[in-house]
């Protein structure tokens, strides 16, 4: 789809619910245009009523009529603008809201390969640049394109009406000015997009700087940071600075050819007086009148040529949010089964799958989990093991082959019985802010404090937090340093316990602790999968030696399984594993 057209889509889709504001900001844009066109027709005649007083004499009545005619046209155009202004601000408010919250809920339902594939920083620059443009545009640029395009052809209507040389003369440089228009905003639009786009790189580089500052500080690379940063920079301001100057110099550009314009209406005027086209009173208020018009009709072309970086923003930005709004969702079975409580257990059957067509990672696993069994998946970095537990939980799908729950193959369940009944204790552990009590029962949101307070219980955290200040009322965040990581592990582990989960997955959650907090965690884990269906997967072997039953990956394939004793006793490659890693410890 055509990019332009789809950001005209993307307005007309949040514009159209409000079409009837639009229609009276409409309604009295038109009115303020009339009175704005109307206006130097009483200049015009007020000036040659005032010659022909000074000339011959007689009665000043009707040119203060006149006056009164030219003020109250202003005055209820000034009114006309007014209302137009405050109708458009309430719509483009509710529409910009609309927006935001459709994009928010539109990632709420996006598959977890947009999230693995994309920068958080970019996909924050959506909400932040992207957003805040569109509605910089819309709160100045709607208003001025209806009102300075209805101001333009009602003023080029009337002046056509009132003498045909004079607007011939006022419409000379309407050629220059569109050949130089249409120049500049090609050469515009191509610098404001590559802005939006370096822009949206560098945030995305930023975040991720920031989210690894521990790691560049303890490296020493603070300079190369730094460096890095500069280049990323610099296409900004490269991209910026042209952007800028191709639609900024329009604003100038028209200033200088309304001001030649003055001179050839001018002359123009000039031209009839002495060629006795015209009298000498009415060629004065021919003139007057047309400088004013010469002046109303190359305003809309500068204001709206100053308009031109903001409207390409917010078109750059529509296209990119229209884009995502066209990326592919989560697949929902809107008629699927609801998952019932596990009667036999989960199986995985003969599974291929690769993030990337041309590079599979799991080449045909069988792995089975009986009912109430746990089962450990171990193997070296790079194995498959956090790839399964992405497919159970239908992060992905499979390529072929299939995943079954009581022989049912996941795919057609619905994804919130299949979700609500799979437990997940991620390897880095996740902390939202808020109470430690809203934390625990994030999976929970009508659970009571007893029932947090067993969850905590079983997770080895409750007397910490019953030493906090607060208790389970404490405010937390996830920079917060009122629990350490083991701590928020074990917060991870309550959490997963109240939600009671049917089949459980522990992604090597004690992966990233030390000795002491992995044996607190160990306990709580030993309790979490009592008579619990459960997939362990391990990197720290000695946490699972008490399983019933040990899977061991090597490149995406099965290479052993059976119980520690047994597969000690063998003496394969998860014995050399085990070894190796009792002789580190």
């Amino acid at each position: 789809m055509n990019n332009s057209k789809s950001a005209l889509k993307y307005f007309y889709k949040y514009l159209k619910p409000h079409w009837k504001a639009i229609f009276w900001v409409t309604v009295f844009s038109l009115i303020s245009t009339f009175l704005q066109v109307l206006a130097p027709t009483y200049l015009g005649k007020a000036v040659t009523k005032l010659t022909s007083y000074v000339a011959n004499g007689g009665s000043i009545n009707s040119f203060l009529e006149i006056v009164a005619f030219l003020a109250a046209s202003y005055l209820l155009s000034t009114i006309a603008i007014f209302i137009s202004w405050v109708i458009m601000s309430n719509f483009t408010a509710h529409a910009n809201n609309s927006m935001r919250k459709n994009l928010f809920s539109k990632l709420q339902r996006m598959t977890i390969r947009y999230f693995d594939t994309h920068q958080d920083g970019k996909i924050l620059s959506l909400f932040t640049s992207d957003l805040d443009n569109i509605f910089n545009a819309m709160n100045q640029a709607i208003f001025e394109l209806i009102a300075q395009v209805s101001l333009f052809i009602g003023t080029i209507y009337i002046m056509f009406k009132i003498n045909v040389k004079m607007a011939l003369f006022t419409v000379m440089t309407l050629p220059l000015a569109l050949i130089l228009a249409l120049v500049l905003i090609k050469k515009a639009r191509k610098y404001i997009g590559l802005q939006q786009k370096e822009i949206s790189n560098l945030n995305g580089f930023i975040n991720e700087q920031l989210n690894g500052q521990a790691v560049i500080i303890t490296n020493g690379l603070q300079k190369q940071s730094v460096q890095e940063f500069k280049e990323y920079n610099k296409a900004v301001r490269n991209a910026m600075f042209k952007g800028q100057f191709y639609s900024g110099i329009l604003f100038p550009l028209m200033n200088g050819l309304a001001t030649l314009n003055f001179a050839i209406v001018i002359a123009g005027g000039t031209y009839l007086i002495l060629t006795n086209q015209v009298s000498m009173a009415a060629g004065l208020g021919l003139m007057v009148m047309f400088i004013e018009y010469s002046y109303t009709y190359f305003q809309p072309l500068t204001q709206l040529s100053s308009l031109y970086n903001l409207i390409e923003l917010a078109l750059t930005g529509a296209k990119r949010l229209a884009k995502v709004e066209q990326e592919k969702e989560e697949k929902r079975v809107s008629d699927g089964k609801q998952l019932t409580p596990l009667k036999q257990g989960l199986a995985l059957e003969d599974v291929h799958f690769g993030y990337n067509k041309d590079k599979e990672i799991l080449h045909g696993i069988n792995i089975s989990v009986p009912k109430g069994k746990t089962v450990a998946v171990v193997g070296p970095t790079g194995s498959g093991k956090t790839t399964i537990m992405n497919l159970v939980n239908r992060f992905y799908d499979v390529d072929s082959g299939r995943i079954t729950i009581d022989g049912t193959d996941i795919r057609k369940f619905t994804i919130a019985s299949l979700r609500n009944s799979v437990g997940i204790v991620l390897q880095e552990s996740v902390i939202f802010s808020g109470t430690v009590f809203e934390n625990i029962a994030f999976g929970k949101q009508d659970a009571t404090l007893a029932e947090v307070e067993a969850a905590a219980k079983k997770a080895q955290i409750h007397d910490y937090i019953l030493s906090l200040p607060k208790g389970y009322e404490t405010e937390i965040s996830e920079n917060s340093d009122t629990f350490s990581t083991g701590q928020k592990q074990l917060i991870s582990i309550a959490r997963t316990l109240l939600t009671d989960p049917d089949f459980l997955i522990l992604d090597e959650a004690t992966s990233n602790v030390d000795t002491v907090t992995e044996e607190k965690i160990q306990v709580a884990m030993d309790e979490v999968v009592k008579n619990r269906t459960s997939f362990v997967i391990a990197h720290r072997l000695k946490t699972i030696i008490n399983a019933d039953k040990i899977v061991v990956l090597k490149d995406g394939t099965v290479l052993e399984e059976g119980s520690h004793k047994e597969l000690l006793n063998r003496k394969g490659f998860y014995y050399k594993l085990y070894t190796d890693q009792m002789v580190l410890d």
